[in-house]
């Protein structure tokens, strides 16, 4: 028999801060460098837990964080850092499957003579021998990577980065990006917080 389901009962409301006052300014920035301190530290400690984090611990983190917060705001670092992992856990698995389907193309266009034609949706060998041995001292690059990268996955490590590649980037190329250090660190009011450094894997294209 069909029935009426209730809505979602929360709201997430998104918009940018207009009109502030100096003193606004000050207190938001104040309150965004402190809140994301506690986060950079949850993250750490989330990643440093890997695949022995359960219930319990996800509490723990949380109990650490509310003296320095509130009991909502540490709900939401813990929630906002095990979903970080998480995606990078997925980021760690697409780069695999990469490498993984780029050494089989290599090895199979290794395996073919020098110049011949790819047929029915199938490479076909390298044009020349100079490219031959580029790729065959490239597949020896992927296999290690693969190799490094599984390790990782088995034990459960992952390379983040708060605010992702191109927020790190920027932090370490501070003339190109004409920003200065207490800039590139500062949450900005009105935008999106720059929130550095570190650095974190999120899959690689592999050239074949």
């Amino acid at each position: 028999m069909p029935f009426v389901a209730p809505g979602p009962s929360g709201v997430a409301v998104r918009t940018r801060l207009k009109q502030l006052t100096p003193a606004d300014e000050t207190v938001l920035r104040l309150v965004g460098a402190h809140l994301g301190s506690l986060a950079s530290r949850d993250l750490k400690t989330r990643c440093r837990n890997g695949l022995v984090h359960d219930g319990e611990a996800w509490a723990a983190r949380k109990r650490e964080l509310t003296p320095f917060s509130s009991a909502r705001w540490a709900g939401a670092i813990t929630k906002a850092s095990h979903d970080q992992w998480a995606l990078a856990r997925r980021c760690q698995l697409a780069h695999i499957q990469g490498l993984e389907a780029g050494i089989r193309t290599i090895k199979h266009r290794l395996s073919q003579p020098v110049g011949q034609k790819g047929s029915k949706g199938e490479p076909g060998g390298y044009r020349s021998k100079r490219e031959w041995h580029a790729k065959s001292r490239r597949l020896h690059v992927l296999e290690d990577r693969l190799e490094r990268e599984r390790a990782d996955r088995e034990a459960g490590i992952v390379h983040v980065v708060r605010g992702g590649k191109h927020l790190a980037r920027t932090r370490h190329h501070l003339d190109a990006a004409q920003l200065t250090e207490d800039q590139s660190v500062a949450p900005a009011v009105g935008g999106r917080a720059l929130v550095l450094p570190g650095r974190r894997r999120v899959g690689e294209a592999v050239r074949q």
